[in-house]
């Protein structure tokens, strides 16, 4: 597992003493740098076993077993529409929590590699533009400047529509019920054949 203890950068741009920071996990998606607010992720960990579920749209990787738990992981470049990432060594897996008709879900997304912990002046968030940008601009929270650069700050809970969301849910709980009953028949395999 990847243990993050990385402290918060500070941007040097604009600091102002009273300036508020705002925290985000930045990481690379493609060759772009992308971040999202510290407080939505849970953990971050290494890529193992993904299962890939059929007949689901082609920015879901799978589902992963995270201490007993049911994970649905979402390809993050794909779900960008952007190429599906390639696992390489540096791939992880960042655990977000989203909010489904009021309950919490954790959902994986995979990226290219995990970068640093920013802490970005208030002052340095700037609202997410209209135009020139190859993905949806709804997915996009905010920009970011650091130093002379832009990070594009992900909307984590609008990158999946509630319906999607929804259906994610249900693979999980179908995925979860269906490795319970194959316990269950294996139990009365077991049970079966001390009969005989």
């Amino acid at each position: 597992m990847i243990n993050l203890a990385i402290e918060g950068k500070h941007s040097n741009t604009a600091q102002v003493a009273g300036d508020q920071f705002q925290q985000y996990l930045t990481f690379l998606v493609g060759k772009d740098n992308f971040g999202i607010n510290i407080l939505d992720v849970k953990e971050i960990i290494e890529i193992n076993n993904i299962t890939r579920i059929p007949k689901t749209p082609d920015y879901i990787r799978g589902v992963i077993n995270l201490r007993g738990n049911v994970v649905p992981v979402i390809d993050l470049s794909a779900r960008l529409d952007r190429q599906r990432s390639e696992i390489t060594k540096l791939s992880c897996i960042v655990l977000v929590e989203v909010d489904v008709h009021g309950e919490g879900q954790v959902i994986g997304a995979l990226v290219d590699q995990v970068n640093e912990i920013l802490d970005i002046a208030e002052a340095n968030i700037q609202p997410a533009p209209d135009f020139g940008t190859d993905m949806r601009t709804d997915f996009i929270q905010a920009m970011g400047r650091v130093d002379d650069n832009f990070i594009i700050l992900l909307a984590i809970n609008r990158i999946l529509s509630i319906d999607e969301l929804s259906q994610l849910q249900r693979v999980a709980t179908n995925q979860a019920n269906l490795a319970l009953s194959d316990d269950t028949s294996n139990f009365k395999k077991l049970d079966n054949s001390d009969e005989h």
